[in-house]
């Protein structure tokens, strides 16, 4: 009689029916059934719970890596201005002409030779500004340089002189004018 479960030495001992006994196995099977069910819908929900917040985080990875991924193309086209201004910079003189121009409102100069100086106002020199500095390239190199960033291009001459020459060609002189 040691094995036996309480139900059967109850049931031996005549203090329940097999009815009764019946209705207690089915409660306790319906109940365990009910507790897998709401288990399963406990489980889909913290799935959910888990994709959503996978989602939320791959989200942020993903706008973190497009962030440096930024940050590295500025940096690679930055060392790639530099370069261009550090192999094509023209020899400045200290002892040469002040040039002065503007950057971000402020005038500054640069110490050039005469004939450089020339190149820059006509326009076949440029001034760029390299890490804190300025340096004078020619023109093609600060295309090259202003199509990566154009805010490091600094002075570049105006040649276009036909505004001042066309000011009044719209304009006719009389024949018949005395001065």
């Amino acid at each position: 009689m040691k094995n036996l479960s309480l139900q059967e030495q109850l049931l031996n001992a005549g203090l329940t029916s097999k009815s009764k006994a019946h209705k207690v196995n089915t409660a306790k099977r319906k109940k365990v059934q009910q507790k897998q069910k709401n288990k399963v819908e406990v489980v889909d929900e913290a799935a959910l719970l888990v994709q959503k917040a996978k989602a939320k985080q791959q989200e942020k990875d993903r706008l973190l890596n497009a962030k440096a991924n930024e940050e590295a193309q500025k940096k690679q086209i930055s060392g790639q201005i530099n370069q261009l201004i550090n192999m094509n910079k023209l020899a400045k003189n200290d002892d040469g002409v002040a040039f002065n121009f503007t950057d971000n409102k402020k005038i500054r100069t640069i110490y050039i030779s005469e004939a450089l100086r020339e190149s820059v106002v006509k326009g076949t020199a440029v001034i760029v500004k390299f890490v804190k500095t300025y340096e004078v390239v020619p023109a093609p190199i600060a295309g090259k340089i202003e199509v990566r960033d154009k805010s490091r291009v600094i002075y570049l001459a105006d040649t276009d002189t036909s505004k001042t020459d066309d000011e009044y060609a719209d304009f006719e002189v009389p024949d018949d004018l005395m001065w």
